[in-house]
Protein backbone atom coordinates (compact mmCIF):
# COMPACT_ATOMS: atom_id res chain seq x y z
CA UNK A 1 0.00 0.00 0.00
CA UNK A 2 1.41 3.30 -1.02
CA UNK A 3 0.75 6.55 0.74
CA UNK A 4 1.06 9.97 -0.80
CA UNK A 5 2.24 13.26 0.62
CA UNK A 6 -1.29 14.68 0.99
CA UNK A 7 -2.23 11.80 3.33
CA UNK A 8 0.90 12.36 5.41
CA UNK A 9 0.13 16.07 5.63
CA UNK A 10 -3.47 15.47 6.70
CA UNK A 11 -2.43 12.93 9.35
CA UNK A 12 0.24 15.33 10.60
CA UNK A 13 -2.38 18.07 10.93
CA UNK A 14 -4.73 15.72 12.82
CA UNK A 15 -1.89 14.64 15.10
CA UNK A 16 -0.76 18.24 15.50
CA UNK A 17 2.72 17.42 14.24
CA UNK A 18 4.86 19.90 12.37
CA UNK A 19 6.26 18.32 9.22
CA UNK A 20 8.36 20.54 7.00
CA UNK A 21 8.38 20.28 3.20
CA UNK A 22 11.94 18.93 3.29
CA UNK A 23 10.97 16.12 5.72
CA UNK A 24 7.82 15.13 3.86
CA UNK A 25 9.41 12.75 1.27
CA UNK A 26 11.24 10.88 4.05
CA UNK A 27 7.99 10.41 6.00
CA UNK A 28 6.16 9.28 2.86
CA UNK A 29 8.84 6.66 2.13
CA UNK A 30 9.00 5.43 5.73
CA UNK A 31 5.25 5.15 6.14
CA UNK A 32 4.86 3.47 2.75
CA UNK A 33 7.49 0.89 3.76
CA UNK A 34 5.66 0.20 7.01
CA UNK A 35 2.32 -0.19 5.25
CA UNK A 36 3.91 -2.50 2.65
CA UNK A 37 5.26 -4.67 5.46
CA UNK A 38 1.79 -4.82 7.04
CA UNK A 39 0.31 -5.87 3.69
CA UNK A 40 2.94 -8.61 3.37
CA UNK A 41 2.20 -9.87 6.88
CA UNK A 42 -1.55 -9.88 6.22
CA UNK A 43 -1.02 -11.99 3.10
CA UNK A 44 0.40 -14.87 5.18
CA UNK A 45 -2.04 -17.76 5.62
CA UNK A 46 -2.54 -18.31 9.37
CA UNK A 47 -5.76 -20.31 9.12
CA UNK A 48 -4.46 -23.50 10.79
CA UNK A 49 -1.95 -21.88 13.15
CA UNK A 50 -2.82 -22.07 16.83
CA UNK A 51 -2.03 -19.01 18.94
CA UNK A 52 0.91 -19.27 21.30
CA UNK A 53 1.23 -17.87 24.78
CA UNK A 54 4.96 -18.54 24.74
CA UNK A 55 7.01 -19.23 21.59
CA UNK A 56 9.23 -21.64 23.53
CA UNK A 57 6.20 -23.60 24.77
CA UNK A 58 7.62 -23.40 28.28
CA UNK A 59 5.95 -22.95 31.62
CA UNK A 60 7.09 -20.44 34.21
CA UNK A 61 9.09 -21.89 37.05
CA UNK A 62 7.22 -21.61 40.30
CA UNK A 63 8.70 -21.62 43.77
CA UNK A 64 7.15 -22.44 47.06
CA UNK A 65 5.47 -19.53 48.82
CA UNK A 66 7.65 -19.51 51.93
CA UNK A 67 8.81 -16.76 54.28
CA UNK A 68 12.54 -16.28 53.67
CA UNK A 69 13.22 -13.16 55.75
CA UNK A 70 12.84 -12.53 59.44
CA UNK A 71 10.41 -9.96 60.82
CA UNK A 72 12.29 -6.66 61.19
CA UNK A 73 9.32 -4.38 61.83
CA UNK A 74 10.66 -2.88 65.06
CA UNK A 75 14.08 -2.16 63.55
CA UNK A 76 12.55 -0.59 60.44
CA UNK A 77 10.09 1.53 62.44
CA UNK A 78 12.76 2.74 64.85
CA UNK A 79 13.55 5.68 62.56
CA UNK A 80 9.91 6.56 61.89
CA UNK A 81 8.69 9.87 63.35
CA UNK A 82 5.53 8.15 64.62
CA UNK A 83 4.53 4.50 64.78
CA UNK A 84 1.83 2.76 66.76
CA UNK A 85 0.71 -0.89 66.93
CA UNK A 86 3.18 -1.83 64.18
CA UNK A 87 1.88 0.83 61.77
CA UNK A 88 3.46 4.02 60.46
CA UNK A 89 1.45 7.10 61.46
CA UNK A 90 1.30 9.80 58.82
CA UNK A 91 -0.33 13.23 58.78
CA UNK A 92 -3.85 13.46 57.41
CA UNK A 93 -3.75 14.91 53.91
CA UNK A 94 -7.41 14.61 52.84
CA UNK A 95 -10.24 16.11 54.83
Amino acid sequence: MSIDSSKVESVAILARLKVSESELPEYVNSLSSILDLVDTMQAVDTENVEPLANPLDAAARLRADEVTETNQREALQANAPKAEHGLFLVPKVIE
